[in-house]
Parts: structure tokens; sequence; C-alpha cells
């Protein structure tokens, strides 16, 4: 498939390791919202430590974007910011266009009362400030908008960065935000939320000024940003690190459940704001290093079931929680909404409902965007070529 920057694209492996992490993922946010309807006692425990799906996501995106920008920056063909831009345009804005419109357009597909305004969903802003008091519908959102702010900087970043030692800026810049992570999020804490420690709008003030802002998460991303340029630059070091993956399997779930303990019993806690986010992000980069390991059982095993859902995880991540919301409407006057047949009822609905948005909306899209990148010629910034001339 020849795309902009007039190289043949080699067809993309698919690997396991890596669907059964995203299937993960989708799994966790999906019993972690679950919680919000009527649900079995059962989902309770499984779902507290959901929210964690998120970070997981955050790890792969971080690590499967900065993969192709940095191989395309070392084999010399620089970044096509034009192609990018395009690839991501195509990807994420319809299917989340078709689900806003449903929560704007469609009053009874909204879980709860109050949104934010539309231009901040449009701008990928709805993360900043979002309270939950008054604006909890579609209000997980929230992690899209920083994936779109990431994918916005990401390249232009790079772009700076490859005029310079590339895996020596990136390390250097990579370990001193991490770094800071940890004292932006106290002083938040310190600042906005320990104040009101003991009135009713603590945890509403938690999410707002600790949970949603970009610059408190960027501790998934980065790490898989991490995992992704020792990868690529530092291959002998990826020998070592892929050599046992059932090791780092084993090591990456024992963080976990370490970060489980540390942060499940009381979520909006010291503990959980300046050390949880990144030891659970460390805890999945370490799990996503052993899914790309050869020698990992994850790597190994067969998805045949993963993959579906793997692949229909953003579409199950738009829809599930207005799905879920009118599928008890509609059959609450005849199901338990807290029963098992409910919940296997909600989780179908669910899944389908993200079939026809993959069909309807996603792939056709897809196709779409394929057409627009074969016949665009744009020459990629920080190419060989430029660079020679400069």
């Amino acid at each position: 498939m020849q795309f902009s920057n007039g190289v043949t694209e080699p067809p993309v492996k698919k690997l396991a390791g890596l669907d059964h992490l995203r299937a993960l993922a989708i799994t966790l946010v999906f019993l972690c919202h679950y919680r919000m309807f009527g649900h079995p006692d059962w989902v309770n425990e499984a779902g507290s430590f959901g929210w964690t799906g998120v970070d997981l996501f955050f790890v792969l995106s971080g690590y499967l974007i900065s993969a192709q920008l940095f191989k395309s920056l070392q084999q010399g063909k620089g970044i096509s910011l034009k192609e990018f831009y395009i690839k991501r345009f195509f990807r994420i804005l319809p299917a989340y266009l078709a689900v806003l419109t449903l929560y704007f357009a469609v009053p009874a597909f909204k879980e709860f009362e109050g949104l934010p305004p539309l231009w901040k969903f449009l701008t990928f802003t709805q993360n900043f400030g979002l309270y939950l008091g008054t604006a909890r519908a579609f209000s997980h959102a929230w992690s899209l908008c920083i994936e779109e702010q990431f994918y916005l900087l990401l390249p232009l970043i790079l772009l700076f960065v490859s005029r310079f030692n590339v895996p020596r800026v990136m390390a250097f810049g990579l370990l001193t935000l991490f770094v800071a992570g940890f004292f932006i999020r106290a002083w938040g804490w310190a600042h906005f939320v320990a104040p009101l420690d003991g009135q009713d709008g603590f945890g509403l003030a938690w999410f707002k000024w600790i949970y949603y802002p970009t610059y408190n998460r960027l501790d998934g991303l980065l790490t898989g940003i991490a995992i992704a340029a020792v990868f690529q630059y530092r291959p002998a070091l990826k020998e070592k690190l892929t050599r046992h993956g059932n090791v780092m399997l084993i090591l990456g779930l024992a963080l976990i459940t370490g970060a489980y303990f540390l942060c499940n019993k009381e979520m909006f806690t010291w503990n959980t704001t300046v050390i949880g986010f990144p030891l659970i992000s460390i805890a999945f980069g370490v799990m996503v290093i052993a899914a790309l390991s050869p020698s990992c059982i994850l790597y190994k095993l067969p998805a045949h079931g993963t993959r579906l859902i793997a692949t229909l995880s953003y579409s199950i991540y738009l829809s599930h929680k207005g799905v879920v919301h009118l599928t008890q409407l509609w059959l609450g006057k005849f199901l338990d909404p807290t029963g098992l047949g409910m919940f296997v009822i909600c989780t179908g609905m669910v899944v389908l409902a993200a079939l026809v948005l993959r069909w309807v909306v996603e792939k056709p899209f897809l196709r779409l965007r394929d057409r627009v990148l074969k016949r665009g010629k744009a020459t990629p910034v920080g190419s060989l070529k430029e660079q020679k001339a400069a």
C-alpha cells in the first residue's frame, strides 16, 4: 500500500499479546462503569479497580503511536505531519462525533443529566475543569481528550527532538516529565483536595483537580513512549527485556497487585494521587513488554476471542454507558436490574452496538482514509532529502 512518503508500508503484524491487553483494558473500564447502573453484587468487587483500564490504554497508545514515529525517524524518513494527522482524524473523529451527536440530539441516550458545553467536546478540552456534580454524562470522554492532546503534540515534539541526539534527549525529557508528575500531583493534592477532607465535595474535588487533568495523567503515555524508545534505539536492552517474557509478566502482575492494595481500599488518598498512578503505569508497562516478548504466554496465546473485543474496544468505550442506560431503561420493568440476566443482556447489547458503530461508521471512514492517503504526495517534514538540502 502506497502512502504519502512514497514508501510501501508492510502489512501490520497482528500481535496477540497486545490484543489480549487491549481486551483486558476495555473489560476493566466496562466493569468499572457498570457499577453506576443496576448491577449484581459481584460487579462491585470486580469493577472496583477497573478505573485502571484507562491507564493500560494510555500505556498501549503511548507505545503504539510513538513506535511508529521513532521507526520513521530512525529510518531517515522523517515524520509526515499531514499523513499522521489524517490517520488520527479518520481513526478517532467519525465514531466520536457519531456518539457525541447521540448525546446532544437524543436526550434518552444520556446516562446522567448534565453535559459539558459542546465546544469542550469539539476542542477535546472537556477533561479540564470537569466537575461531576454538574456534568456527568459522557464524562468518560475525558481520557480521549488526553489522548488527542497527546496525538497533537507528540509528532511536533519529536520533530524538534530529531534535530538533536534523539535517544539522549528523549531519555532526559521522559524522566523529567515522569518525576515532575509526582510534584505536580502532590501540589494539587495539598492545595485543592486536602483542604476539603471530611466535606461533602471531597471526592468530586479529587476527580476535578487530580484525576482528569492531562498534566496529572501523563504517566501511562510516558511509560509507553519509553518502551517504544528502548525497543527502537536500544536493541540490546530490548533483547534482554524480552528474553524472559513470562518473568516480565509475573513481575507486571506483582506490581499491579501491589498497586491494588495501595490504591483500592480508598481511592481518594495521597498514596493513590502521588504514588499510585505511576506505579500502575509501570506495572502495565512491564506487562506490555511481556506481551511483546515472543517467549511470553501472552504473545503465544491465540487471540481468536480477544481480538474481536480489542477491535471493538474504541466503539465499546465510546458507547457503552449510553447503551447500558437505554437497555436497563427498556427492560427494567421485566428484569431485575441487579440480576445476572440483565448484566448478560446489557453486555450483549454493548457488543452489538459496538459492531454497528464499527461497520456503519468506523470502517467506511477507514476506507476513505486509505483513499485520501493514496492520493497524498506530501514530503515528510524532517526527511533525509530536506535534511541534506539544509
